[in-house]
């Protein structure tokens, strides 16, 4: 019998494979998806998320979107959203599986971005402006983010509304980011703070660092 169950689950993941590679939407199999702008070599991995408002996503060439990925635009689908993109990823980017980018009004992320899995995006977020009206009935308020080229997002990471990071950026995974943040930063904790960034004459190091942070105890002597 052992070899049957075998048998039977080399089958299994052989029709998954199959199946997978079936239902991945392309430039070449759109899968029934309308979207503004699917580059050359575009993969989104099957089974997708939630998929909708996508007249309104652009996605460059090479970019890979992981299992489970949810990609929308608006309150819901068939929302006229006006004539131009809202959600616009790079070329050569990888963005992890069950990740969650749901744009209203304007995502920018650059070129070869990588994410870990389970990263949420957004430019939109609900208010309490009343203290006696439900909060999620309170009409939400839109911020635009962008993500610059070469970042990467750890697990688990929340960029929310209003977010701009710069180039070649880091953030750590379970890090929830709100405000502007310079290349070359590295973004931490709740709230994410910077914790580190670079130039040429310090390298990487922390905020407040000088060059005599860099000496070793004998250069420090010398330099007395």
């Amino acid at each position: 019998m052992s070899h049957v169950r075998r048998a039977i689950g080399t089958l299994i993941h052989r029709v998954y494979r199959r199946i997978g590679a079936a239902g991945a939407i392309s430039p070449a199999s759109p899968g029934g998806y309308d979207f503004g702008h699917l580059g050359q070599g575009v993969s989104i991995a099957f089974p997708p998320g939630a998929i909708f408002g996508e007249r309104w996503i652009e996605i460059g060439d090479h970019t890979l979107i992981g299992e489970r990925v949810s990609l929308s635009c608006g309150m819901g689908p068939g929302v006229d959203l006006g004539p131009s993109s809202i959600l616009r990823i790079g070329g050569s980017c990888s963005i992890g599986r069950g990740s969650h980018i749901v744009a209203h009004q304007s995502i920018d992320i650059g070129e070869h971005v990588f994410t870990g899995p389970y990263v949420y995006i957004t430019d939109q977020n609900h208010v309490y402006d009343d203290p006696e009206f439900p909060i999620g009935r309170q009409w939400p308020r839109n911020n635009p983010v962008s993500i610059g080229s070469g970042s990467w997002l750890g697990t688990g990471a929340i960029i929310l509304p209003g977010t701009r990071i710069g180039r070649q950026c880091v953030v750590a995974g379970g890090a929830v980011v709100r405000g502007e943040f310079p290349d070359h930063s590295v973004i931490a904790g709740v709230p994410a703070k910077l914790v580190r960034s670079y130039n040429p004459e310090l390298g990487w190091h922390a905020p407040g660092a000088t060059a005599l942070d860099r000496q070793s105890p004998l250069d420090r002597q010398a330099t007395a």
